[in-house]
């Protein structure tokens, strides 16, 4: 088995492949987050001339604004980063700032909508990403159908909130809709890249028994990290949840409390924190703290793997974001072994080492 990365400069709205950048170098690891957009630094050689030649139209391939650099794995699309930045000189190389696709919701504004019982995916998650999509958007292709939770919402344009921040706050409620962009060919002439905007009750599959399994043991040589976190923000059991406002005026919820922990003799760790502004319901409010305190409870657990890039189970073939992973692992912190299934809410690929991390969610290994 063997991993084969392309790399691509592609224009960003229509996604045509305008040239191939074989010889790009990331200059750290690129990443993928559930809700979230991350940045990441590229460079390409550019000599004038000799063994290594620019590619013809590399100027038109990275275009700042315009374009976006995609990374395929075994044919694979996996990765795409909008080119923001590009700097080059008296150097034979030019460097490349990108964000994630994920990012250019956060430089497109939410008009005016008011959704009173309306479907959190197909009416309201479908609206906001139209704020960004429907005018002199990027060609995103909207998938989401109709989750069967209905919700009240209100936005305003002077409130100048930003598409992803109204998208993480609906996704950040307790069942609320989660949010990805995932990437695919056009069609089987594999010339252009697909954006599809997904949406959910959950992205990736759940499985007790998944396919992908990761071992210690196995060809992948794969590492482990298991982090158990109760700083502020990741571990608490009493969670307030505030909207704008001064006093007696700002709208919060009720203190959403782990009452098994506080009877067991735990402590009482306090979390406040504002889920958006502009929020004057305080049944959503209520729903926010609900579904932090589940999250913040028991505190992080954190399960961060590292195996090889080209050996099963493989990015995009064979696992990919939100999807659960098996998980088979012997370490000196479990020496008699760790074991399980968790979701992959996160992954980070070190092109240069030919690693790939997936970052699980693992609840199920909580007090090991």
């Amino acid at each position: 088995m063997t991993a084969v990365l392309n790399w691509y400069g592609c224009d960003l709205v229509t996604g045509a492949i305008v040239e191939e950048l074989q010889d790009l170098v990331p200059q750290g690891n690129l990443s993928s987050f559930l809700g979230n957009y991350f940045s990441a630094a590229l460079t390409l050689p550019i000599p004038i001339s000799g063994f290594g030649d620019a590619p013809n139209n590399w100027l038109g391939a990275t275009e700042e604004g315009r374009t976006m650099i995609v990374c395929a794995l075994n044919n694979q699309p996996i990765w795409a980063g909008i080119v923001l930045v590009r700097q080059g000189g008296s150097d034979a190389t030019v460097s490349l700032s990108c964000i994630t696709l994920e990012g250019y919701l956060d430089r497109r504004y939410v008009g005016n909508h008011t959704y009173t019982q309306q479907d959190q995916s197909s009416v309201i998650a479908a609206g906001l990403i139209g704020d960004a999509n429907t005018t002199e958007g990027i060609g995103f292709t909207v998938d989401a159908p109709a989750s069967g939770t209905l919700r009240d919402r209100t936005y305003l344009d002077q409130d100048d909130k930003t598409v992803l921040s109204a998208l993480r706050e609906l996704m950040a409620v307790d069942g609320g809709p989660e949010w990805a962009v995932v990437l695919s060919w056009t069609d089987t002439t594999q010339t252009a890249i697909k954006k599809t905007f997904m949406v959910r009750p959950r992205i990736g599959y759940a499985s007790d028994t998944p396919n992908a399994v990761f071992s210690t043991e196995a060809l992948s040589d794969t590492t482990y990290m298991y982090t158990e976190d109760y700083t502020s923000g990741r571990g608490a059991n009493h969670v307030v949840a505030t909207s704008s406002g001064q006093g007696t005026t700002r709208p919060q919820s009720a203190p959403a409390r782990d009452t098994a922990s506080l009877a067991a003799g735990w402590p009482r760790w306090e979390y406040r924190f504002s889920p958006s502004s502009s929020i004057t319901n305080v049944a959503t409010l209520n729903a926010h703290a609900t579904n932090t305190l589940g999250i913040t409870r028991r505190g992080a657990h954190i399960l961060t793997l590292k195996a090889r890039l080209d050996a099963f189970p493989m990015l995009g073939t064979d696992w990919t974001l939100g999807d659960d992973i098996g998980f088979e692992l012997k370490g000196h912190r479990h020496p008699a072994g760790l074991t399980g299934t968790a979701r992959v809410v996160g992954w980070e690929l070190d092109v240069l080492a030919g690693t790939v991390s997936p970052i699980l969610y693992a609840p199920a290994v909580e007090g090991t």
